[in-house]
């Protein structure tokens, strides 16, 4: 309390509470024990996602009529925020895919947005603040230092993601040493980077460092995705069936 960042823990504890209940609940539904069952009106099924906007808005709206009147009202309404952004994060997939792959390979996409929501919260809320600006003061003889000094870091770290690295990016924007390494090492193969400079079907094709990227993939990259989706599927069921429904055409 003492460094008010009340509302923010708020908010992270009910992104994790809701998103893990959310789990156990539709994994109970998945396999048909007891009571548990879909929300339907109807013939119509309402995904979570929908009571995911309800409660954000409830949340947002609330908190910016008592931000300035209780911080512990303050706080709660920034647990309803963190509920209700538990639920939309958890149908990530099916917003990105505009259909229903919740437990469709596809659907790891919803859990990995809720995993980089979460990681982002406990940054913010051990006190880091994204590319460094909260290192410098507000004297005029700083200011193009500190503008440069974030410049400097969001180069870097848009050459990072594009690289293929979202993890490093993301952390780099906190621990900005980590962008260095990140934008200058070489690119994963099925990144953009890679599309624009060195893979085959790039202007300028580069056969040794494409297959260096692979190899590098194949060695270091390939077990920690297996071990991420392994503890996806222990913590959200597995994201293994098939596609069987017609994609809708944009």
């Amino acid at each position: 309390m003492d460094t008010g960042r009340l509302p923010l823990f708020c908010f992270f504890v009910a992104l994790i509470v809701v998103f893990l209940l959310t789990r156990i609940n539709v994994r109970l539904i998945r396999a048909k024990i007891g009571w548990f069952g879909d929300v339907n009106v109807g013939e119509m099924h309402i995904h979570h996602v929908v009571f995911g906007v309800v409660l954000t808005l409830l949340g947002g709206v609330s908190g910016l009529i008592v931000s300035g009147v209780s911080e512990g009202w303050y706080a709660v309404t920034a647990a309803v925020f963190g509920a209700g952004a538990a639920l939309i994060l958890d149908e990530f997939a099916l917003i990105l895919h505009l259909h229903d792959v919740y437990w469709e390979e596809e659907g790891r996409a919803s859990v990995d947005a809720v995993f980089i929501a979460v990681a982002i919260t406990a940054l913010l809320l051990i006190g880091l603040r994204p590319l460094g600006w909260e290192d410098y003061d507000s004297e005029p003889r700083a200011t193009w230092l500190t503008v440069g000094f974030i410049v400097a870091n969001l180069v870097l770290a848009v050459i990072t993601l594009l690289k293929g690295k979202i993890w490093t990016g993301l952390a780099g924007l906190f621990v900005p040493i980590l962008l260095v390494p990140g934008a200058v090492r070489l690119a994963r193969p099925g990144s953009p980077w890679a599309h624009w400079f060195f893979a085959p079907d790039s202007r300028s094709p580069q056969p040794r460092k494409m297959a260096r990227a692979e190899g590098r993939e194949e060695r270091w990259r390939r077990p920690v995705i297996r071990g991420k989706i392994a503890f996806q599927e222990f913590l959200s069921g597995r994201h293994d069936l098939p596609s069987t429904r017609r994609r809708s055409r944009r």
